[in-house]
Order: structure tokens, then C-alpha cells, then sequence
């Protein structure tokens, strides 16, 4: 039995998962977390077997997470289920602890192939994303600029897309405005940006809208 604990803030992805896992006889659902507190106050219940873990939650999340989540239980296979199919964002998740990573686009028996691999002590990776990261790694053309962006200033960055305000990214990503200021100026001098403008038509040209 892998016992399976399910980190996303969207009720109707936990809900989707749920079903795909009840149908699946050596699979159980004993916990569920919304935001990172959660996920590490999940770590002093009842033991598991494997955390399948979004990226973006409010508070703490991403990189950030995964390092917290090895630091209490170094020995947790953590499976990244996300919406980014960035190489660099896949690559920063597996360096930070992470055993796998796939995208919420997958079908269905991919996503449940990746967790039995994964608690088994093993390595999954998204095989799209293995290929992009190996052509990365060995392409001599410069990487654009939106590859040195962390994955909070890439949710940022799509937030901001959307019209959203830095109030409201803020509520949403549940840290404080200046934190969000500072983001927002951080990934601007990164995609050498100067304006909203600017921004939206880089947003655009790359496909990173939100």
C-alpha cells in the first residue's frame, strides 16, 4: 500500500486526484495540505509514504518547500505534480530534493507509473521535459531570459498578466505586498523590462501568460 499525502491549493485538483487513487487498490489518500504550513505540519502526523506536491501555495512553496520538507524527513519521496513544463523550473525542483516531476497535462497512468516509481525509491521525470532538459544542457544558443527567473517570480509574473494588482497577488500568494513589489522589480530587470507593456509583449512573445 503507498500511502499518499496530496499538496495543492485547488480543491477540484484534490478532488480529481482522489477519484483517479480510489480506483487504484494499492493506493490511500491520508492527508491532504493546501499551503505549505500544512505540508509541514503534515510531516508531525501519522507517516506516509509519499508527498505529491503543487508548486505554487500560498506561503512557503516551490524550492523553498522541498528543501523544508527534506530537512524534517530527508528520506520522503516527493513527487512534483505541476502546471510548469519549464526545463529550469524541473531541473530547480530536482536539485532542491525533489525525486520527480511531472505536469498536470498527463494522462492519467503516467501520473500513477511516476508515483509507484518514486516510492520505490526511484527517479521519474516528465519524459517531454527529460528531453527539453538534456537539449538545454547541451545547446550552445543563449538561454532567454526568462530561464533565470525562480518559479515565484514566474507565478509573479503570470499573475501580473492577468491584470492582477500587487494587492491582490499578494492576498493570493499569501505574503506581503512588499515581498510581491520586490518580485515584480526583480523578474522586470531580469526580462530587462521597464513598463507593463513591456512586460505583457515578453509575456506574449515567450507563451508565459498566465
Amino acid at each position: 500500500m503507498i500511502r499518499l499525502v496530496i499538496a495543492d491549493d485547488h480543491a477540484i485538483v484534490r478532488g480529481g486526484l482522489k477519484q483517479i487513487f480510489a480506483l487504484v487498490p494499492d493506493f490511500e489518500v491520508v492527508g491532504e495540505a493546501v499551503n505549505g504550513s500544512e505540508v509541514l505540519e503534515r510531516l508531525r502526523l501519522d507517516p506516509f509514504d509519499l508527498l505529491l506536491l503543487d508548486l505554487n501555495m500560498p506561503g512557503i512553496s516551490g524550492a523553498d518547500l522541498i528543501a523544508r520538507v527534506k530537512a524534517h524527513k530527508a528520506d520522503l519521496p516527493i513527487l512534483v505534480l505541476s502546471m510548469h513544463n519549464e526545463p529550469q523550473v524541473a531541473a530547480r525542483m530536482l536539485k532542491a530534493g525533489a525525486a520527480g516531476y511531472i505536469t498536470k497535462d498527463c494522462e492519467p497512468d503516467i501520473l500513477l507509473a511516476a508515483i509507484r516509481k518514486v516510492a520505490a525509491k526511484g527517479k521519474y521525470i516528465d519524459p517531454d521535459l527529460a528531453e527539453k532538459m538534456v537539449f538545454d544542457a547541451t545547446s550552445t544558443a543563449q538561454r532567454p531570459p526568462h530561464s533565470l527567473l525562480s518559479e515565484r517570480e514566474l507565478e509573479v509574473l503570470r499573475l501580473l498578466t492577468t491584470g492582477k494588482g500587487v494587492n491582490e497577488i499578494a492576498t493570493q500568494l499569501a505574503i506581503s505586498n512588499k515581498t510581491v513589489s520586490t518580485h515584480k522589480v526583480r523578474l522586470m530587470e531580469k526580462l530587462n523590462t521597464s513598463s507593463m507593456a513591456d512586460l505583457m509583449r515578453y509575456a506574449m512573445q515567450h507563451g508565459l501568460l498566465g
